[in-house]
């Protein structure tokens, strides 16, 4: 905290300033903090609330003044993110004392919303002091802790405009909130025992309250249950995670058989992260991720024999895990003293559960005991997840923690612009002036709730922070239910191709480069050549800018039966490859000779150069899996499985008629269909070629184009094998690579990149209308 100023011995001369400050400056704690540093210096006036940040009058001796200024952004709270948008000297208004006032609203509003915050540690040191009337109370918080994005209904951040408003102020709450000594000084999520929210333990056999809640919590989950716990932007799915018993009662119960769990592990240990080291493997920058206050879900690789259940991630090396983030999370995990699956509460695929009543009826199947509380949750946000990969965490998805994510622009938009993703990994995007909001992760929109989700997600981005869109940026695939919503929503509508915009996410990360060539590898994304109109791409490299890239190189394309079910069904994307390059494959699948039939004839296939539907066929033929339960389950598995081995098949690279480079993977497979060959050996074997084949891509580019930064994006390089493999190769050849840092490289930033490529097109004149083939600059 500043120091106050030595007396001079004189009465300085009084001055008076106006001070407005943008950025994130509510629900950080930052008002108390202006009246602490004012008071400190011997300043009078007052801070208040505008619309979207803090307007502050103050007057005193004009080196004070100085000193006060210098010390709003050099002290601010930790979680603050302070902006000087004005300071200019002012009439002195004669106060005698510094006070906080009533906020102001309007319409000019530049509004950052705060994401929530974990349990700080003088909250948990509160509650596990019997001394302290918020002992054990798991709903404790304070200005630098607690609960925002999912209990803001409004701004300015005030209790009035929060889920906490129901709650009146006991007279001692009421004190803290008032008195600005106190870490609770306007903090507005306040509460006690007497008069904050409560929990609720309902089962069959029980219905109890308050601290009999959490002891009949933690009975249940002993005894082998699943209890549906309600936190801070849904429900957790919880059971014992050493329990092979529980784990699959709770996988059977939600049909759920092979997707990785999620565990939460007691906060232990002087950095907290005893117990989690205890289970998982942490390096320096897994450890901090995992500590980190944003409390993601951080992917690690499992230790040997540490008596957690084998169920939680079939056949995977890592597991993920997290450090609890709210104070009732704390309080389960200590009591429990154990690691407990925290997996989100949900139907797989959909939006986290927020609603007690709608939880029981769609967990009513899974959940053997609810532990509910009464404060409500205004919007969910699910779990963020992450990943280290090249030293650095990676967002897999976008949830609590880490979105609502702020990101600015080095140019503004022309008007206020929605963007709604794809139909994977759902998330939406709101872009105005030089800024751009990326909503947390949604689900997938394949079912009627998700879709309630998000269009409740895209009226209330729009609505909290005050901006109304004028046009609408979508997936150039017609089938994805965002696009469709798109096309009805009555707003000008541009397309973007689904690999322009991961690439031009990658490129919105980083925008002080100008000039890419970016691979963008994935599932598969609609093509846009104006050729083969049923291509679906998906191992593209695009060379450009956003507005205008051109897509240079790419894979040997190969003819795809099943349309949407070769995602869940691996050895239709092993027989096309096989049969491609002329060999015999005779699949042991269901459906696999009607298949062949339908190849033979080309009925209801689409040629396509997915990488992913490449990674699915290595899955199927080293590993024999033919049929999964989840996206991405089988070059999950094949990166599990890879060994030490870095033995590679180079793949011929030739030009094709039309002056696109393409790789083709035809000689790969005899060695990984070879089941005399270690498996391990195959599958490292698959990652090294196609690391290689990337780069010998990029190289063969470099010699005839200007290519200034390689970017990596698309959900194949989550693979940290394959992505870090790529970044040595680069290196050593001389070029560097960029992976995103803020976005996921999955389908999770297709809306930052529709932005993004929105913008760019807007600059050069383009309106977006009609086919995407022009206006997104593809060759």
């Amino acid at each position: 905290m500043t120091a106050p100023l030595p007396d001079s011995g004189r009465v300085a001369e009084r001055s008076a300033r106006r001070i407005v400050i943008g950025g994130r400056v509510q629900g950080v704690g930052f008002r108390p903090f202006v009246y602490r540093t004012a008071t400190a210096l011997g300043l009078s006036g007052w801070v208040r609330n505008g619309a979207g940040g803090v307007v502050i009058h103050v007057e005193g001796p004009a080196r004070a003044l100085v000193r006060f200024e210098a010390a709003l952004n050099e002290e601010a709270p930790p979680f603050a993110e302070p902006r000087l948008e004005r300071a200019e000297d002012t009439v002195a208004e004669g106060a005698d004392r510094f006070t906080i006032v009533a906020s102001e609203t309007g319409d000019d509003a530049d509004i950052h919303v705060p994401p929530d915050m974990f349990c700080c540690e003088a909250c948990r040191a509160e509650m596990a002091d019997p001394r302290e009337r918020r002992h054990r109370y798991p709903f404790t918080n304070c200005t630098q802790c607690g609960p925002r994005y999912t209990i803001i209904e409004a701004l300015p951040y005030d209790r009035p405009n929060t889920a906490m408003a129901g709650f009146a102020l006991c007279a001692a709450c009421r004190g803290e909130y008032e008195d600005p000594r106190d870490r609770r000084f306007h903090a507005q999520p306040l509460g006690c025992p007497d008069c904050g929210p409560r929990l609720t333990f309902r089962s069959d056999a029980a219905a109890v309250t308050g601290g009999e809640a959490l002891a009949a919590a933690v009975a249940h989950l002993r005894g082998g249950g699943i209890v549906a716990t309600k936190g801070i932007g849904g429900y957790h799915l919880m059971c014992d995670a050493a329990s092979d018993a529980a784990v699959k009662a709770l996988r059977a119960r939600k049909r759920r058989p092979h997707k990785p769990l999620a565990v939460m592990v007691p906060h232990v240990g002087a950095d907290g992260l005893d117990a989690a080291r205890a289970h998982v493997a942490l390096d320096d920058a897994e450890a901090r991720a995992c500590a980190d206050p944003r409390r993601t879900i951080v992917l690690a690789r499992r230790r040997a024999g540490s008596g957690l259940s084998a169920a939680l991630a079939p056949g995977l090396a890592e597991l993920g895990v997290f450090l609890p983030y709210s104070p009732l999370h704390h309080l389960l995990l200590s009591d429990f003293a154990a690691p407990l699956v925290a997996t989100s509460g949900n139907v797989s695929g959909e939006p986290v559960l927020t609603d007690d009543a709608e939880a029981e009826a769609r967990l009513g199947g899974v959940a053997t005991a609810f532990l509910h509380h009464d404060r409500p949750i205004v919007r969910p946000a699910d779990d963020s997840v992450v990943r280290v990969i090249a030293g650095k965490p990676r967002p897999v998805r976008l949830g609590r923690g880490l979105a609502p994510l702020e990101i600015d622009l080095p140019r503004a938009f022309a008007e206020p612009t929605l963007a709604v993703g794809g139909q994977m990994k759902g998330a939406v995007a709101l872009g105005w002036g030089r800024r751009a909001v990326v909503s947390p992760h949604i689900g997938e929109l394949d079912s009627p709730r998700s879709r309630r989700v998000f269009e409740q997600v895209v009226a209330d981005l729009q609505a909290l922070y005050r901006v109304e869109a004028r046009r609408v940026v979508c997936d150039a695939h017609p089938g994805y239910a965002s696009t469709r919503w798109a096309r009805d929503s009555g707003l000008p509508l541009m397309q973007v191709q689904h690999h322009a915009a991961h690439a031009s996410a990658l490129a919105g990360e980083a925008a002080r480069i100008d000039r890419w060539l970016v691979f963008a590898w994935d599932g598969i994304g609609l093509g846009t050549d104006g050729r083969d109109r049923d291509e679906l791409w998906g191992g593209e490299a695009l060379l450009g800018a956003p507005g205008c890239w051109r897509r240079v190189a790419s894979m040997r394309p190969f003819r795809l039966t099943g349309g949407d079910r070769a995602g869940r069904e691996p050895w239709r994307s092993a027989a096309a490859v096989m049969w491609e390059a002329g060999h015999a494959f005779a699949p042991a699948a269901d459906g696999a000779g009607l298949a062949a039939q339908a190849w033979r004839k080309g009925v209801g296939t689409a040629r396509t150069s997915s990488v992913g539907r490449l990674f699915d066929a290595a899955a199927a033929l080293i590993l024999g899996v033919d049929v999964v339960t989840f996206e991405g389950q089988g070059p999950m598995l094949l990166e599990s499985a890879a060994d030490a081995t870095g033995e590679a098949v180079p793949l011929p690279l030739a030009r094709d008629p039309d002056g696109l480079w393409r790789s083709d993977w035809a000689p790969l497979l005899p060695v990984i269909a070879d089941a005399t060959l270690p498996a391990g050996a195959r599958a490292a074997l698959f990652h090294e070629s196609m690391a290689r084949t990337l780069v010998d891509q990029a190289t063969a580019l470099a010699r005839t184009e200007e290519v200034r930064a390689v970017g990596l994006t698309g959900g194949v390089f989550q693979n940290r094998r394959l992505a870090e493999r790529v970044c040595a190769l680069l290196a050593a050849a001389g070029i560097t690579a960029y992976l995103p840092e803020a976005l996921p490289a999955n389908d999770g930033g297709l809306a930052f990149g529709q932005l993004v490529e929105a913008l760019y097109r807007g600059a050069r004149g383009d309106d977006g209308r009609g086919d995407d083939t022009r206006g997104s600059g593809q060759a």
